[in-house]
């Protein structure tokens, strides 16, 4: 892999120690001095100020409340390792450190939690609060700290919240962070003291990004106002089980226990050959048959063509909507689901991108298929790019691990929360991917002044009084509706109260009245125990003690996996899941009058998939399909990521250790940069058929000739595929769907959604997308392989049709399409790259942009320059294992990234390797702000210590903090 660019703004990445403090200081001086002098509001930035933030790595400090010593001990990079005597001087020593480092993405945190980033930012986040403020994430919070807690674990909250507000007593804004700095040139805001609560409501909001399908149940119903049930079966295919291996491929539902059991050595089942289940099993039915009936809230017939058995993705029970009106397809529930998802599109992301998107590989290697003899165990979550990363890495060690002390644990956690969320004890390692399990549900309301229907009866709503205070301005009060399926909303869209008057629902429908609101029921809104799972997974000593801790993770659910220094492997999958009724499987909104579609249950934990030493001897989790529907007795979801990243893991793997091979930490490191496109495997062969006159278009198509499918940054060859992918799906479908899901400012004549008279005499309207770029359709993600995968064979389909657009042709069937995709991509990368294609890469393209979250993309542009960093030109791309995501809609920017990425060595901890996207530092100028970066981009990863010699022996700096 070629050099990538490094950061164009601000500070350059470079090595920690004193040379590097020195040029520093020196950089940080050239660029203050652009900033000094009347830059805005008549306030001007110095040296000092820049300066005034950045924490104390030397020396000693007294910290009050301490019971004894907490030696912190930074490497090179500013990684801390904390060394102490007591659990709580352990966790009050973290708040104080991670404060040090990255208080004010804290404090933006939890303000976005709670609903209150107007007290911070003004009227601009009054409609976020006050939809934050609907959820109730820190009212949920309050209630796990008062009643679903340990003891033990609220100890640690507390500790960890002293040594938070230790670090702030007597600090100014300024001398927290540089961004209260720039606050101060607008209002008057000062941070306050920060409380457990705080911690967990962090929790939700991690959840919140990983919620599963509710995106997609909010597409499917928007799709209607332009696609008849068939078109979006076409859309949503059904999982290819047969091509792509679940998670789980050995073990079986026990019908007469009702637990599920583990096949494999482990477990004395295993089944021989560690192939799993049967290639050919089932996949549901077929995705474009149909085998329902008049579906009466759409009126439309076979509307089951989106149903595709159990757990596939298809829409499950044979249903485009359900009956007795429930989603419908009227233009009024459409307008619903629009400002809903304006809404949402608009909150500010936690992790990911709002949802979409999200995704990460972790897999576990035994120790008969490593050179060590001992496990390896990956994993890299891809999450949106920020700027601090996402991850902070820190070991948290007691010097005497005993009842008093328990904890010898190091990986990546949250700024704000207490304790490791990834990585390793001395014991055991873990890692998590989104398992995408469905734990969400829209409901349509039948709303009047009086309440809600249900049942045949008026129902109260709960209610509640929110005031939003908002900096520079009045406070707001609004008031927040429940039902009893959750918070109502759309009282939060002005839209979503207008349309709700208008929506057409079927005669089983009660009466329109005021009209239909649209409430959410979802996992996270109830109290848990997921805090505690945190600290008892910290602990565990084997498979038992992880498994045992890892029941109480009940959200989000996620896909964990395990390795230990006794040899074994396993896989686990917790979380809090619900039961639906018969014919109700969570693909589309359901009624919220109709008691029928109410969540029946949960899932036990007894009863979920898991896999402890298969006989295959390796598992690979990156958001396929847990388990086989055929094999399993209850729907998880019916919208999995298609696997096409996981299936070239496990695909990778297997080319490694058959004939006896053998995988080492820098395998593992190297299978994490796997480039390799499974769409141009599958199109560029056709590609290379069509026969092109143009001479530079054809001059384009040489490009594919003899090219591996591998997206390296430096590859003329993926930049060119990419555009033709990009443009195949815009010609193809792009162009045939609703405005509603379309990128933002795209605008096109159609036929009217409601056509009257001859279609010769129509006239068509202008219609122009609202979502933003990196939400929009079709994104080009493995949905989407798995789309045009199916359509292949179907040369003639309607979707390969295309109107032609000025001297450029149409198309009536694939190949004219692909020819057609093949012209704009060369004049598209013609107006981007040059005319020259030996100028062209994929890097130039696709690349990355480090904003800070808050300041860096809304403040004025001096403090953008300051904040913000790139760019980095990448290699890698959608549904690669390297994921480094783009949305074909939107464009070719990088959108998310792997977050971070560790290989655990249970062999030898301390040859273990990790690198996060950015650096430990929050600080902009610091030497660690993004001092790892370019590092993550050209795939490296640096030394992990652990064990207490090794740690000393990669410290530069120790700070000791002092009862």
């Amino acid at each position: 892999m070629p050099p990538n660019t490094t950061a164009s703004t601000g500070q350059q990445p470079g090595k920690s120690g004193r040379k590097k403090g020195r040029k520093a200081r020196l950089i940080v001086f050239v660029l203050v001095l652009a900033l000094i002098g009347g830059v805005a509001y008549g306030a001007y930035w110095s040296v000092s100020t820049v300066r005034a933030s950045f924490p104390q790595t030397k020396g000693s400090i007294t910290l009050e409340g301490l019971s004894g010593p907490v030696d912190v001990k930074r490497d090179g990079y500013g990684i801390p390792q904390l060394y102490a005597s007591s659990d709580e001087d352990l966790f009050m020593a973290q708040g104080y450190v991670q404060a040090q480092d990255r208080f004010y993405e804290m404090d933006v945190r939890r303000h976005m939690t709670s609903g209150r980033l107007s007290e911070m930012f003004g009227e601009s986040q009054v409609e976020t609060d006050e939809f934050l403020r609907t959820l109730g994430w820190d009212r949920v919070a309050k209630e796990e700290y008062e009643k679903k807690l340990s003891p033990a674990t609220k100890k640690y909250l507390d500790a960890y919240a002293k040594g938070v507000n230790a670090y702030l007593e007597g600090k100014d804004g300024a001398e927290i962070s540089l961004e209260y700095a720039a606050l101060g040139f607008t209002n008057d805001y000062r941070p306050g003291a920060w409380k457990p609560v705080d911690s967990l409501a962090w929790l939700k909001a991690m959840a919140w990004d990983l919620r599963g399908n509710m995106q997609d149940e909010i597409d499917r119903a928007l799709l209607t106002s332009r696609l008849g049930p068939e078109q979006i079966a076409d859309l949503y295919p059904a999982y290819p089980y047969s091509r792509n291996k679940p998670v789980v491929q050995e073990g079986q539902y026990n019908e007469l226990t009702g637990t599920y059991e583990s096949g494999g050595a482990g477990s004395g089942a295993g089944t021989g050959d560690g192939t799993g289940t049967d290639p050919g099993t089932g996949v549901g039915t077929d995705p474009g048959a149909g085998t329902g009936t008049v579906d009466p809230g759409t009126g439309v017939e076979g509307a089951s063509g989106a149903g595709t058995g159990d757990g596939t993705a298809g829409t499950g029970d044979g249903t485009a909507g359900t009956a007795d009106g429930t989603a419908g397809t009227g233009s009024g529930l459409e307008g619903q689901l629009a400002g809903l998802q304006q809404v949402l599109q608009d909150l500010p992301t936690a992790v990911g991108v709002n949802g979409d998107g999200i995704g990460s590989n972790s897999w576990v290697v035994s120790g008969k298929h490593t050179i060590t003899g001992e496990p390896l165990l990956a994993n890299d979550p891809h999450l949106s790019p920020a700027l601090p990363s996402v991850w902070y890495q820190m070991g948290l060690h007691c010097r005497s691990v005993s009842a008093k002390c328990q904890y010898d644990v190091s990986g990546y956690t949250f700024a704000g929360l207490p304790g490791v969320i990834i990585g390793h004890n001395a014991d055991i390692a873990w890692g998590l991917t989104n398992s995408g399990v469905d734990v969400t549900d829209l409901y349509l309301e039948k709303v009047t002044g009086e309440g809600y229907q249900y049942g045949g009866k008026v129902v109260p709503f709960t209610s509640r009084e929110e005031t939003i205070k908002v900096a520079g301005g009045e406070s707001r009060k609004i008031v927040v509706r429940e039902t009893n399926n959750g918070p109502l909303l759309s009282d939060r869209s002005k839209d979503l109260v207008r349309t709700g008057k208008k929506a057409t629902v079927d005669s089983a429908a009660p009466d329109r009245g005021d009209g239909y609101g649209v409430s959410l029921r979802w996992t996270a809104l109830d109290a848990g125990r997921t805090m505690d799972s945190v600290f008892a997974i910290n602990r565990a000593k084997d498979w038992d003690d992880f498994r045992e801790a890892a029941t109480l993770f009940e959200v989000p659910s996620q896909n964990l996996v395990y390795a230990d220094t006794e040899g074994h492997i396993g896989y686990t999958l917790p979380g809090r899941i619900p039961l639906r009724a018969k014919g109700h499987d969570g693909s589309v909104p359901a009624p919220g009058w109709n008691s029928a579609y109410k969540w029946t249950g949960w899932v036990e934990q007894d009863e979920l998939p898991y896999e402890f030493d298969p006989d295959r001897g390796y598992i690979v989790t990156a958001n396929q399909a847990v388990v086989d529907p055929d094999a399993y007795p209850y729907t998880l979801t019916t919208d999995w990521g298609y696997g096409a990243r996981s299936q070239r893991i496990n695909d990778l793997i297997q080319s490694k250790i058959k004939d006896g091979g053998k995988l080492s930490t820098d395998d593992m490191r190297q299978m994490q940069l796997d480039n390799s496109s499974s769409i141009a495997k599958l199109l560029v062969p056709e590609l290379l058929k069509i026969d092109v006159k143009d001479p530079a278009v054809r001059e384009a198509q040489k490009l594919l000739e003899g090219w591996d499918y591998t997206q390296d940054a430096d590859s003329a060859a993926a930049a060119y595929f990419n555009s033709v992918w990009r443009n195949t799906l815009k010609l193809a479908f792009g162009h045939k769907l609703p405005k509603e899901v379309r990128v933002k400012g795209q605008c096109l004549w159609v036929d009217p959604v409601d056509p009257v008279g001859p279609a010769e005499e129509r006239v068509k309207v202008r219609e122009c997308g609202v979502r933003e770029a990196d939400q929009a359709q079709p994104d080009g993600g493995d949905r989407w392989f798995e789309v045009v995968r199916t359509l292949m064979e179907d040369e003639d389909s309607d979707w390969w049709t295309t109107p032609e657009s000025g001297t450029r042709e149409g198309a009536e069937n694939r190949d004219e399409l692909f020819k057609r995709a093949m012209v704009d991509a060369r004049w598209e990368l013609t107006a981007k790259l040059g005319k020259d294609i030996d100028t062209w890469n994929w890097g130039r393209l696709h690349r990355l942009f480090l904003k800070n979250q808050t300041l860096g993309t809304a403040g004025p542009g001096f403090v953008k320059y300051a904040l913000n960093r790139g760019p980095w030109k990448l290699g890698g791309g959608e549904a690669t294992v390297n994921a480094t995501g783009w949305n074909a809609a939107g464009g070719y920017g990088v959108v998310w990234v792997p977050s971070m990425r560790m290989v655990v060595n249970l062999g030898d901890l301390d040859k273990s390797r990790w690198i996060n996207l950015t650096g430990a530092s929050g600080h902009a100028y610091n030497a660690h702000y993004v001092d790892q970066t370019d590092k993550w981009a050209d795939g490296e990863l640096l030394e992990w210590a652990h064990s207490e010699k090794a740690v000393d022996k990669s410290t530069e700096e120790t700070l000791l903090l002092k009862p």
